[in-house]
């Protein structure tokens, strides 16, 4: 019997990451239909059948929610030490209506990446012995563990923003990121650059280090010294890491995108600025400024595009990179160095409205250039929003639009990232991330092609997490069996270490 009461479970599409102390795991639904009367619920009986590890769950918390969401919840009681099939005690008035309630993990410490969580719910108890079952249960697949890199407030840091992510020739990753200070908009304002290094695989990282502050330049303020958008690039040959990044001088309360002027000065017009590491991510160099190098003093704004960038083949690195020429109107481009970073060239512009860019090497010599394209801010809920793909010869000298520019890969006008990957049986491998959405940054997912970008086949794509979050996400080789992905969720950075064997078969 259902004892006019209906019991909906759902799980969501989020990873449990470790760090953080509350984690949505199964949204139970109840809804009391047969009385005006309030029923008590005194009882929660869930199975973790499917769990990679039972011992992962330091804690696990059911919560009541009025809106249907985490974000307000009151606590109807918690257990420590779950075991295979355990029940969580509470008390709880029930009426007439739907009631939401969670279920909430914590994680104990940094559990091993690929392991996964999996609960449903069994029954709950009323008062008088009363035991009522889920009718109707979705979404019900094991969750992936995660890592909350850096969360919100963390070092009394308001915001953790745009993310880069690279695998050194020692195996060692490095993060980097926007530290927004105050609040979570762009430059101008008090943004200097954070750098995480893991040296095992991402299942522990070292303190957060500041790679790149301008200080009080020009005897302005930090919030008039703002440096931020990093990309990353470990140079395959030397393993010297390279970090670029945008550096605005001030211009206070204005957004970057539209102070910076022509010109080359740092009063004109932003800086593209490097720094890097010898020694595997332990210490950086002095910034290094490139703008005499790549800008046009026509151009009103030049810099790199966020992520990462690459060595060819032939050990040429890469960044992609973007501008606004004389009439305002952006473009993505790339930059390069033949000499490991000694010098650096530009290349022209791939297409018009095109911004934020990631590049990839398809086959030798051969560079696709994967583009955020503006022209989708103005048609969010056209049947197109989708990214640009050019791709270039001759360093980018010339660009040819590639045949599935706008149609593959669907956008909301976001940054995303590329990654090609030589598998020893599969051959080039391209992985892709982004939220996989037309109007709005939800459903951050991997994607994979075998053809060179030609197609995203359905089966080979893996969505990481549903709700809405700022939507940026970079991609790395962890090792030969392993992605990793550093992605937003709102002012915080999550990690994720996915088996290149989930995409693949």
């Amino acid at each position: 019997m259902d004892y006019g009461i209906q019991i909906e479970t759902q799980q969501p599409t989020m990873p449990i990451l470790a760090k953080k102390e509350r984690n949505a795991v199964l949204h139970m639904g109840i809804s009391l239909t047969d009385t005006l009367e309030s029923r008590q619920l005194e009882a929660f009986t869930f199975s973790l059948e499917g769990t990679t590890d039972i011992n992962d769950i330091a804690q696990a918390t059911v919560l009541y929610s009025e809106t249907g969401t985490m974000e307000e919840e009151t606590a109807f009681g918690t257990i420590t030490k779950p075991t295979a099939t355990f029940t969580i005690i509470g008390s709880s008035p029930i009426r007439s209506g739907e009631h939401n309630f969670w279920l909430s993990v914590e994680l104990k410490d940094t559990p091993e990446l690929t392991h996964k969580i999996n609960a449903e719910l069994i029954s709950i108890k009323l008062a008088g012995g009363t035991e009522v079952s889920p009718k109707i249960t979705s979404g019900m697949s094991p969750q992936r563990i995660g890592i909350a890199l850096k969360q919100a407030g963390e070092d009394n840091i308001d915001t953790y923003r745009i993310p880069g992510l690279a695998t050194t020739n020692k195996g060692t990753l490095i993060a980097v990121y926007d530290n927004r200070y105050n609040d979570p908009v762009d430059l101008q304002e008090d943004i200097d650059v954070g750098m995480s290094r893991s040296t095992d695989g991402g299942q522990t990282w070292e303190p957060m280090k500041v790679i790149m502050d301008m200080g009080e330049y020009g005897g302005l303020s930090e919030d008039q010294n703002g440096i931020g958008d990093p990309a990353v690039l470990v140079d395959k040959n030397t393993n010297t890491i390279w970090v670029a990044a945008l550096w605005l001088h001030g211009h206070p309360g204005e957004r970057a995108w539209n102070a910076s002027q022509p010109g080359m000065s740092p009063k004109e017009t932003g800086q593209l600025i490097l720094v890097k590491s010898e020694d595997d991510g332990v210490t950086w160099s002095k910034p290094i400024n490139i703008t005499s190098m790549t800008k046009k003093p026509e151009w009103q704004l030049f810099f790199n595009g966020p992520g990462s960038g690459i060595t060819m083949e032939n050990g040429t690195l890469v960044f992609a990179a973007q501008y606004k020429d004389k009439d305002r109107i952006p473009h993505s481009t790339i930059i390069y160095s033949e000499d490991g970073g000694q010098s650096w060239v530009v290349g022209t512009g791939a297409k018009s409205e095109t911004t934020e860019a990631q590049v990839v090497e398809i086959s030798n010599g051969v560079l696709m250039l994967n583009m955020r394209d503006d022209r989708n801010r103005a048609n969010r809920n056209d049947s197109i929003n989708g990214r640009s793909v050019a791709i270039s010869t001759d360093m980018g000298k010339t660009w040819e639009e590639h045949p599935t520019s706008r149609k593959a890969l669907i956008e909301p006008n976001c940054m995303a990232s590329i990654l090609a990957y030589e598998h020893p049986e599969r051959g080039k491998i391209l992985f892709f991330s982004n939220p996989n959405s037309k109007t709005k940054r939800n459903h951050i997912t991997i994607k994979t092609s075998f053809d060179g970008g030609m197609s995203w086949p359905e089966k080979n794509q893996l969505e990481l997490y549903e709700e809405g979050t700022y939507g940026y996400s970079c991609l790395t080789m962890v090792d030969e069996d392993h992605i990793g992905i550093l992605y937003e969720g709102v002012k915080e950075l999550y990690f994720q270490k996915i088996p290149i064997s989930d995409l693949i078969q």
